[in-house]
């Protein structure tokens, strides 16, 4: 789009991190990091500049509008995006000029309320700033009578900020929220090649909090292809949160005999103990603070409140379900979003049907669970030992 090529700068708007006192400038530091991070995978060549509590992105000769703002709404700490028009302070004539030019350029259709907001960082701009607005907004009014001033809701809101230059803009184009990756430790997601643990990952990066991963494999239940898919979600997430990094394990033996010597409605329930134990072995290897699961009350019969606690009691680490009160479809909405819904639905099964009973308990009982758990004491300890050292580990990114 031609009107695109007048933008040489996005200010950048962060929420959050403004209230955070004494530590903002971390917050902001790491935030900055992140877009540097982020705007590498952009046609073109960017500056990042933190001045007077704002964030600019300065683009560099040529570069790709579309690809830049995708990029920036994939950064954890942004709620704003605006293109900004930047100009050289040559008098009030000339900034009048260019912002009709810009108002002509940016609103096609001039049937629309306006209000001008002009902040003076430079105290010594000839104008003040309710002057500034004033007779801006006239000449705004003579150029385009079709459009009407509304202090109140305008439609449009122009900032015209005078500082060394003169910084024009009116959108914000909508970022992702939450808080720049890092600034709130590290957590250990177990990622199926489901719906919901992508989700899972996704909404506790936005909090800030880096990412790593472990996936359960049963090979030969479970093909290559499955093994593909999770790694491609954990690449989708990756865009948002970071490289992660990915631990297989292969999980077959515990799973066979798991199946050989428990009841068979008990199964899934301390399949998932083991993965806990894993899970966390991992987690506590690699200081993350906690677990991530996707799981959902009642979505499932191991996702009953009595299942999540018998799961749960394996573990010292806290165990973080940011989607524990959502619907599924509520679920599918966020990963339509983030683009993991179509791979979370290809027919690649993480996990074979001879491991899945036929009636789950959806109660259980601890004790019992327990109880049922002494009949793998002859071999688990070597066999979770086993897994745990052929462990595959790969660093998994964004292409």
């Amino acid at each position: 789009m031609e009107e695109n090529k007048m933008f040489k700068a996005f200010l950048i708007k962060y929420g959050e991190i403004g209230i955070k006192g004494k530590n903002r400038h971390l917050f902001e530091d790491a935030l900055v990091k992140q877009i540097r991070h982020s705007l590498r995978r952009a046609e073109g060549t960017f500056e990042v500049t933190k001045e007077q509590g704002r964030i600019y992105v300065n683009c560099v000769g040529e570069y790709d509008y579309d690809e830049t703002v995708e990029s920036l709404q994939r950064v954890f700490g942004i709620v704003g995006i605006c293109p900004v028009v930047i100009l050289e302070d040559e008098g009030f004539d000339k900034l009048a000029e260019d912002v009709i030019s810009y108002m002509n350029m940016v609103y096609p259709d001039k049937n629309k309320t306006f209000k001008v907001h002009a902040r003076r960082a430079r105290k010594n701009y000839p104008k003040q700033s309710m002057e500034i607005n004033c007779d801006l907004g006239e000449k705004i009014l003579d150029a385009f009578p079709e459009m009407k001033v509304d202090v109140h809701k305008p439609e449009i809101l122009l900032q015209v900020e005078i500082r060394s230059r003169i910084y024009v803009y009116s959108e914000i184009i909508p970022g992702p929220g939450g808080m720049p990756v890092g600034t709130n430790g590290k957590a250990m997601l177990l990622l199926s090649g489901g719906i919901d643990s992508p989700v899972a990952g996704y909404m506790i990066a936005k909090r800030g909090v880096k990412i790593d991963a472990v996936y359960f494999h049963a090979p030969p239940y479970t093909s290559e292809r499955a093994k593909q898919k999770v790694i491609d979600l954990a690449k989708i997430v990756s865009r948002y949160s970071g490289p992660i990094y990915l631990h297989i394990v292969n999980f077959t033996d515990i799973q066979l005999y798991i199946h050989e010597k428990c009841p068979h409605e008990e199964l899934t329930i301390i399949m998932r103990r083991y993965m806990m134990k894993i899970a966390e072995h991992f987690a506590k290897e690699t200081d993350c603070l906690g677990l991530i699961t996707g799981e959902s009350i009642g979505q499932v019969a191991s996702q009953t409140m009595q299942s999540l606690a018998a799961t749960d009691e394996v573990c010292t680490l806290p165990v973080y379900r940011p989607v524990i009160g959502f619907d599924k479809q509520e679920i599918v909405d966020i990963s339509e979003k983030i683009d993991t819904y179509e791979t979370s639905i290809l027919p690649y099964e993480d996990c074979c049907t001879i491991f899945v009973a036929k009636h789950p308990v959806t109660k259980p009982n601890l004790n019992i669970i327990k109880r049922s758990e002494l009949k793998l004491a002859e071999k688990i300890d070597e066999m979770v030992e086993e897994a745990i050292r052929t462990t595959e580990m790969m660093v998994v990114k964004e292409d």
